[in-house]
């Protein structure tokens, strides 16, 4: 039988059973939701934002997806407050309901052709809300399924919400794939990718019948009997003893390391492949279905391990595979995807001369020669190298192209062996599936203990603010704005493997302040 100073320890499995359930499929729901704009975010950029550039209408389009993590810590403030003070079961019934019908109005809202400026405005209002609805969503979820956990099974019952992370981006690639199926590609660009965002109504139904069964969780209930909940959790966070510590180690220790990993691991692969290997995007995305699938369980596993082993060393090790490995896996993505490019990159490089100053931004239309050159070797993930001289010239290993001449460029590139496409003949899917995952298992060995090391740093009265906020600024900014900065990188580089510089940047941050200031965790009473 449990004690009143710790309700964590009343077992009943049957009612732990319908807690990761209803917490772990809510969150299920709620990532497919979110994940639905990034899957989407190129046809969204020419639907929502429409330029000369297709360089400029995804970036704009990944800008409005990394907006909706922007304003996450927002919701973090927000929905942390009402979660401990009124409860954790009911602030999550909130998040989830704001974030199914912020999706489901994406799915009706007109497009720029038919509203003008007024379609990208009401865009963006729907992105923050889903990025407001999230930042209350997982802390709560979390939270919730923790302070039932008996001791011993914190990272192994918390685990199940970070693998319907991973769920939420299946089911989405399931819904996505399977209109793009049922229609013509005329068809799904027309009307049919507004599908997918009004199937979140029926998710939303099914998310609010379960949770609606919960009670409240046994460590809130205790506290509010006790009288000790907090009547301002925002103020509280700041003034208990120590917090301030773990929410700065909680947030470049823990949440930017493995939020970098675990989107590299999904977007930055998807771009990559679409981008630079010259990848269908249907294609690309049943690779991701494939190798996301088979590494999903990790998530389990490590959190079960965690409760033997530690949080720390764990996280560590993740941490250090993750640097050590990011490189030559996407290297094996891109030999396995398209070994010609690979061939021709080696044989026959490609340098730009240019002048040293050169009017070019990602973000309009190139009118020099040397912007519109950057914005074509762009748009076809070409690796190039760069050279300041007084003119504009291609150079294609022997053969040099003076001035901007596209089809000149592209009869060259062809001839010197550049695939427009990739070819499946030579395609090695088996080296894309490996590459995919392992780096979904190297985010399950950093994402699968996250939430019990969350839950664990911080007091009871405070937890749902104190987790929330560095959680979701760290997701958020560090992990949400991960597409648009390493696509950024490599406009600016012309190397399609820099933007993994910026992962490996922020991994090392991460791994240094965790080794140095986050406690092991796995042992503390989470009733106090």
């Amino acid at each position: 039988m449990g004690t009143a100073t710790d309700p964590t320890e009343v077992l009943d499995p049957k009612r732990d059973r319908l807690v990761i359930t209803a917490s772990s499929l809510g969150t299920v729901f709620e990532w497919y939701d979110f994940f639905l704009y990034g899957i989407l975010a190129a046809l969204l950029g020419k639907l929502f934002f429409p330029s000369d550039n297709p360089t400029a209408a995804t970036l704009a389009s990944l800008a409005a997806f990394g907006a909706g993590f922007g304003v996450r810590p927002l919701g973090a403030i927000v929905f942390g407050y009402f979660g401990d003070r009124i409860g954790r079961k009911y602030t999550f019934l909130v998040t989830i309901t704001l974030m199914g019908g912020a999706t489901a109005a994406i799915g009706v809202i007109p497009t720029y052709e038919q509203a003008g400026l007024l379609a990208p405005i009401l865009l963006l209002v729907l992105r923050l809300l889903q990025g407001l609805a999230l930042g209350g969503e997982y802390g709560g979820a979390a939270i919730y399924v923790a302070e039932h956990a008996p001791k011993g099974k914190r990272g192994q019952y918390t685990s199940w919400i970070q693998v319907s992370v991973v769920g939420g981006f299946l089911l989405c690639l399931v819904v996505v794939l399977a209109c793009r199926h049922a229609m013509t590609p005329e068809q799904f660009e027309a009307w049919g990718w507004r599908i997918p965002f009004l199937a979140s109504l029926i998710m939303l139904a099914i998310s609010i019948y379960i949770r609606m069964k919960l009670s409240e969780s046994p460590v809130f209930q205790a506290m509010k009997a006790a009288g000790t909940t907090s009547k301002n959790p925002i103020v509280d966070s700041f003034r208990y003893p120590g917090n301030i510590k773990n929410v700065l180690v909680a947030l470049f220790g823990v949440a930017a390391g493995l939020t970098v990993i675990y989107y590299t691991s999904q977007f930055g692969t998807l771009y990559f492949l679409t981008g630079t290997a010259r990848v269908a995007e249907e294609e690309a995305l049943m690779y991701l279905a494939v190798g996301a699938l088979l590494a999903a369980p990790l998530y389990v596993g490590f959190g079960w391990l965690s409760d033997h082993i530690g949080r720390k060393k764990l996280l560590l090790a993740g941490y250090l595979l993750a640097m050590l490995l990011v490189f030559p896996l996407f290297k094996l993505m891109a030999d396995g995807a398209n070994p010609a490019l690979a061939q021709a990159t080696a044989t026959s490089p490609v340098r730009l001369e240019m002048p040293a100053e050169c009017d070019f931004s990602v973000f309009s239309k190139p009118t020099t020669e040397c912007g519109k050159a950057l914005a074509f070797l762009t748009k076809r993930g070409i690796n190039y190298t760069k050279a300041e001289t007084g003119e504009v010239a291609l150079n294609v290993g022997s053969e040099r192209i003076v001035g901007f001449d596209e089809a000149a460029y592209v009869a060259a590139l062809v001839k010197a062996g550049y695939p427009d496409t990739a070819d499946p003949a030579q395609k090695q899917r088996w080296k894309i599936i490996l590459g995919i995952a392992v780096m979904v298992a190297l985010s399950a060995m950093t994402y699968g203990q996250v939430a019990a090391i969350m839950v664990e740093l911080f007091p009871a009265r405070v937890r749902y603010t104190s987790m929330s906020v560095p959680y979701h600024i760290g997701t958020g900014y560090f992990g949400g704005f991960l597409p648009f900065i390493q696509q950024l990188i490599v406009v600016q580089t012309g190397d399609a493997y820099s933007g993994l510089w910026y992962t490996v940047g922020v991994v090392a941050m991460a791994f240094l302040v965790t080794l140095f200031f986050l406690p092991e965790t796995k042992d503390r009473d989470i009733a106090a």
